[in-house]
């Protein structure tokens, strides 16, 4: 396996479990790393930036003040959706569960070593860095695959923020895409599907 300072792309089709792929790639760090999985690619994101952190303990922190307290950040999430290559273990910026995990959720948790169910979410976060493609493409597709309903995007390469909505996941009308975007330039309110509230990103110009 041929581990690189940049993201890692290694296609490994050989090997049944991504989980052990990922676990694989640990090993050969010799500590743990925030190695994800999507699309049939092990992937090692950049160190992220102060920037980078800032802005998803932000809006983590306007979900949590408007009455969100299911809003959180790192945690570890597996989607089995059997869709094409759509199979993969994610670690979003931030995010909103549907509920507290129950002992089924745990249990679960336990026989995939680490990783939660994607069911968990009801709203998913992503802040790009250098591997921007891979939030907009690879990320965005398996979000919808898995019927998240929200997908939140800041792109700051483009400057811009996104909120994605209505999943569509059906194989027999292409790609899983979301049917709704909500677009606007960093420094306005980003608008969220009810019963969220809009998110501020006026903070970001202040960087």
């Amino acid at each position: 396996m041929t581990v690189t300072a940049d993201p890692v792309t290694d296609i490994m089709e050989d090997a049944p479990d991504p989980i052990d792929q990922l676990s694989a790639l640990e090993e050969a760090y010799g500590e743990p790393v925030r190695a994800q999985y999507v699309e049939r690619g092990a992937f090692l994101p950049p160190q992220p930036d102060d920037q980078h952190m800032d802005a998803a303990a932000e809006f983590y922190f306007q979900l949590r003040t408007a009455g969100f307290p299911l809003a959180g950040m790192g945690i570890g999430l597996r989607c089995g959706v059997k869709y094409e290559r759509t199979q993969a273990l994610l670690i979003p910026d931030f995010y909103v569960k549907h509920r507290r995990p129950t002992d089924l959720d745990e249990a679960y948790r336990r026989t995939h070593k680490g990783w939660y169910s994607i069911d968990l979410l009801a709203l998913v976060g992503e802040v790009t860095s250098t591997n921007h493609e891979t939030d907009t493409g690879p990320k965005y597709r398996t979000y919808a695959a898995a019927g998240v309903p929200v997908y939140v995007l800041l792109h700051r390469q483009e400057g811009k923020a996104y909120a994605y909505s209505d999943p569509v996941s059906a194989p027999e009308r292409g790609d899983p895409h979301y049917a709704t975007k909500t677009e606007v330039e960093i420094g306005r309110p980003l608008p969220l599907p009810e019963p969220y509230p809009a998110l501020e990103t006026e903070f970001l110009l202040e960087r």
